[in-house]
């Protein structure tokens, strides 16, 4: 069985189990592991996962922030200058973080998102070396009502995760779906 087969089996057993009501915003985080070079597989999966979750019995929304960074670049006014001397990006990097974390408060926060749906984010892998997860995270677990599925390209031990092999560094309370 392949691995997103394997994801997807896991978390359909998963999101059926009763959600605990009053937790605190980190535990309503789900982290849904994957091998990083499964991410296409996992794409054309997220359909299934949605259809997991209505099944469960609980909406779904989805979140795609493979666009956020060029995007975000796109409308900055110095992104010329960035490309010339890319060094010097760092400054507005705490922009592009808050840009990334409002694209996922804004699904969070639509009138059809309530204490029973599930906020897939996919296409995270496209924020490596911009935004660290636990960044993300924490920016917006204050707003989660249901639970947060973020798909995780990557690996963890214990609670510490290593997003694209990288460690990302935290000791999270969030519940980690699947295994690689």
């Amino acid at each position: 069985m392949a691995a997103i087969d394997r994801l997807l089996a896991e978390y359909d057993r998963f999101v059926r189990l009763p959600w605990s009501r009053p937790v605190a915003g980190p535990e309503r985080v789900w982290f849904a592991e994957y091998p990083p070079q499964e991410e296409r597989r996992l794409r054309r999966c997220l359909a299934e996962f949605a259809l997991a979750t209505r099944r469960a019995g609980h909406a779904w929304a989805d979140c795609d922030l493979t666009r956020a960074f060029t995007e975000w670049m796109a409308a900055e006014e110095y992104r010329d200058a960035y490309f010339a001397a890319p060094r010097d990006i760092e400054p507005a990097l705490a922009d592009f973080r808050a840009h990334a974390a409002d694209r996922v408060i804004n699904t969070l926060e639509r009138d059809n998102v309530d204490d029973s749906t599930v906020v897939g984010v996919h296409g995270v892998a496209s924020l490596f070396g911009f935004v660290k997860v636990h960044q993300l995270v924490e920016a917006v677990q204050p707003r989660i009502r249901g639970r947060l599925l973020l798909f995780f390209p990557g690996s963890h031990e214990g609670t510490t995760g290593y997003f694209l092999d990288e460690t990302d560094g935290w000791n999270y309370l969030a519940v980690w779906i699947g295994d690689t």
